[in-house]
């Protein structure tokens, strides 16, 4: 079975591992699709994404769809050919965080893909892997794999739109225009948004931006101003969503925010500190809330793509097979000639 293991920064490659077999409550799933994350692409130029750092070989992947193959023990939710989505997020129930209804952060989570414990977890970025039956959720034969596993990004969404509390009849502004943006955008307009600004450095991000529900884009690269007087005449947007990553673009977010706004960090910072002007945090009584990855938003957003209330469409721009893994990721790295790419086995 071939799966796409990264042996270090720049060095991923299309590998040999052995069969999986199901174990109680796990089914085998032939991949589908998988969507590459800014996660992954951080792995793949820098042998990790924020604190999580590589220490060994790891199969990447975890925005996945694909058909159950097999089924182990006790499994009676679904059934071999059933087409699912896969939640990548498997936490322990036992730790404090888990009993008090908060999984996402599991002391013991092991999710897809990701080195933030050691031994590693393997992703679904292989021609067959393992899930947990309970994190298994079926989709149409009208929703194609790949716009099945935006359900995981559009999940990271719907966690941090529930951060910022109620966003009817309020201002939205979105920096950063990738999947997350995007996605953020049509789920503020899907909350009942009175509009919803997307900022950017290029264009062609911020054209998908509009197709997924944003009210306004912004090239801060060729309208260095036009936010700033937007600010200036409004007071600022009673909710930001930063979705850079960059501290830039935390100092931009804080800038635009009203008096009293929330403010919401989705996009993952470089490690170590991370120089920002926080006086506006006290000056103008801001919230200030971090979000990270999701936990039952999963099924919300499974259904939300199912049902046509989101569409991600516009954001499906590229397919490539696993022999193209190469021109996957580079192509996933161009910001202004991909959205998300998505992998199948071919």
């Amino acid at each position: 079975m071939k799966a796409c293991v990264l042996k270090a920064a720049q060095n991923l490659v299309l590998e040999d591992r052995p069969e999986p077999s199901p174990g109680e409550g796990e089914v085998v799933v032939g991949l589908g699709a998988g969507g590459i994350c800014g996660s992954d692409l951080h792995y793949f130029a820098e042998g990790g994404v924020g604190e999580f750092r590589l220490r060994e070989p790891l199969t990447l992947g975890h925005e996945v769809a694909g058909q159950v193959l097999a089924v182990g023990p006790r499994v009676s939710a679904v059934k071999a050919g059933d087409r699912v989505a896969v939640n990548p997020n498997h936490a322990c129930g036992a730790c404090r965080p888990c009993r008090e209804g908060r999984r996402h952060l599991c002391r013991e989570v092991r999710f897809f893909g990701s080195a933030a414990r050691f031994p590693h977890v393997p992703g679904a970025f292989a021609e067959r892997f393992v899930a947990a039956e309970a994190n298994c959720f079926r989709i149409p034969d009208s929703v194609s794999y790949a716009a099945a596993a935006c359900a995981e990004p559009l999940a990271v969404c719907l966690h941090a739109l529930g951060k910022a509390g109620a966003v009817v009849g309020r201002s939205v502004l979105v920096t950063g225009s990738g999947p997350i943006g995007v996605l953020l955008a049509a789920a503020a307009r899907l909350g009942g948004a009175a509009g919803v600004w997307v900022t950017d450095l290029h264009d062609e991000p911020l054209r998908i931006a509009r197709a997924m529900g944003a009210t306004e884009t912004v090239n801060v690269r060729t309208e260095p101003d036009r936010l700033g007087r937007q600010v200036a005449e409004s007071g600022g947007f009673d909710v930001v969503f930063e979705a850079t990553g960059h501290p830039n673009g935390l100092a931009s977010a804080l800038s635009a925010a009203a008096v009293s706004g929330t403010l919401v960090q989705v996009g993952m910072l470089p490690r170590g500190q991370t120089p920002t002007a926080l006086f506006p945090v006290v000056a103008r009584e801001l919230t200030l809330v971090g979000s990270f990855r999701f936990d039952r938003e999963y099924s919300v957003a499974v259904q939300a793509i199912c049902d046509g209330r989101i569409d991600v469409r516009p954001m499906l721009t590229h397919t490539f097979s696993f022999s193209e893994l190469a021109a996957a990721f580079e192509t996933a790295a161009d910001r202004r000639r991909a959205m998300k790419v998505s992998l199948a086995p071919g």
